[in-house]
């Protein structure tokens, strides 16, 4: 083996700032770097059982555990035995700390977040050197969250927002595309919130132009979770007028139901939703809608269940991402009347279900389309809508952008062959 082994959870952003770890560690043959995620508890018990999986798997190895989960339960982390050390989000930029453990009790080196005014620089420097063969590229630009939603506790393992420079991004990306990379996805936390902590306080629309400009070699640009309310003219019209973004857009958009966005505290409501998407469909048709929705907020009766069940077709919902709600210490919605749990799992069982009822009709609308597929690893890929492709007969060599023709269609998702 060589470096380190990586277990990431959770977002696309620690997807980018596991590599960029692994690049730092690169000499520590010996080590497990767990990068956890707390945006449900479920989330932490998948990073617990991770913990306890690894250990079992590779008894010498020594365990380093980061992420929000290890953020924000730090002692809870180096209690557990396999546990060497517990590192937060803000060191994830020291290689002192990810270069190797100590051995006996875990020490921890977790720093108040909310004091952190800056992104780590070299946390943009997602998939490069030796680990550059990735079909996908992921570019952090910006971290953390000003808003406090009442159910969520990452921006206490995230910190306040803050942004990557544009002209640190434009030279990521341009060495991304000289090593071979055709595709790149901006992350962060709260990506539409990028830019007021910078100089001119530029907005993600002027950091997508000021990419598209500078990096003229990049032919597919991706933007991970956008939050409705803050898509401004100017990226609402890159999103729709240009043909190097991708036509597929993720919203957090929670919940269909205006009471529970309320006491969510949420920023729009179920008729914003509606209306951003269908402003983008009506300029850009093919454009693929995701969204994260929660299933059995607090207080949430049967018809602000079904509120939101609707907005999956009201909102053209083919990618859906539902979370059963848990309660998470310390959160404003952990204090207000819960649901049980059986509720709560039929709930997101019947959301899921409809979702993918959803996505399955999408699907089968694109058999007998031409589609330009980013091959991957596998024998797969992704169509510009994010549509997932598995190839029959011979497949196009990872990292290239093919024709490929959609024959048909089956439970894992679209089937296509070179056209």
């Amino acid at each position: 083996m060589s470096g380190p082994e990586l277990i990431t959870l959770g977002c696309r952003l620690n997807i980018a700032e596991s590599e960029a770890m692994r690049t730092a560690a690169a000499q520590a043959d010996d080590l497990i770097i767990v990068n956890s995620c707390a945006v449900t508890a479920e989330a932490v018990k998948q990073a617990r059982k991770a913990i306890r999986q690894a250990a079992k798997r590779r008894p010498d190895a020594r365990i380093v555990v980061t992420g929000c989960a290890a953020h924000t339960d730090a002692a809870g982390f180096a209690a557990m035995p396999e546990v060497a050390r517990v590192i937060g989000n803000a060191e994830k930029s020291r290689p002192d700390l990810l270069s190797f453990a100590p051995a006996g009790a875990a020490d921890i080196h977790v720093s108040d977040i909310m004091a952190v005014r800056e992104t780590a620089p070299h946390m943009a420097h997602a998939f490069s050197g030796p680990f550059s063969k990735q079909s996908r590229a992921f570019v952090e630009v910006q971290n953390g969250c000003d808003h406090r939603c009442t159910f969520c506790v990452i921006p206490y393992g995230r910190g306040n927002s803050r942004s990557v420079p544009a002209g640190a991004v434009i030279d990521r990306i341009r060495a991304l595309v000289d090593e071979g990379h055709q595709e790149v996805v901006l992350t962060g936390v709260d990506l539409t919130s990028y830019g007021p902590d910078l100089p001119g306080s530029p907005t993600l629309g002027q950091l997508v132009e000021r990419i598209l400009i500078h990096v003229p070699g990049l032919a597919r640009l991706r933007l991970s979770s956008l939050d409705s309310v803050e898509i401004d003219d100017r990226l609402f019209a890159l999103l729709t007028q240009e043909q190097r973004v991708m036509p597929h857009l993720h919203l957090s958009l929670q919940a269909g139901d205006d009471m529970i966005l309320k006491r969510m505290k949420r920023r729009h409501s179920r008729a914003d939703a509606v209306a951003i998407v269908a402003r983008l469909k009506a300029a850009r048709p093919d454009i693929a809608i995701g969204a994260d929705l929660i299933a059995g907020f607090p207080t949430e009766d049967e018809a602000m269940a079904a509120n939101s069940a609707a907005l999956i077709d009201d909102c053209d919902i083919v990618f859906g991402h539902v979370f059963p709600y848990s309660p998470r210490a310390g959160t404003p919605a952990a204090r207000m009347p819960q649901l049980d749990r059986a509720t709560i799992r039929r709930r997101a069982a019947a959301l899921r279900a409809r979702a993918e009822a959803r996505r399955a009709a999408w699907l089968a609308t694109l058999v007998g389309t031409r589609q330009a597929v980013l091959a991957e690893r596998g024998g797969t890929g992704h169509a510009p809508n994010f549509a997932a492709v598995r190839f029959e007969g011979d497949a196009p060599a990872p990292g290239m952008i093919a024709d490929i023709f959609i024959t048909g269609l089956d439970d894992m998702g679209l089937i296509g062959r070179i056209a």
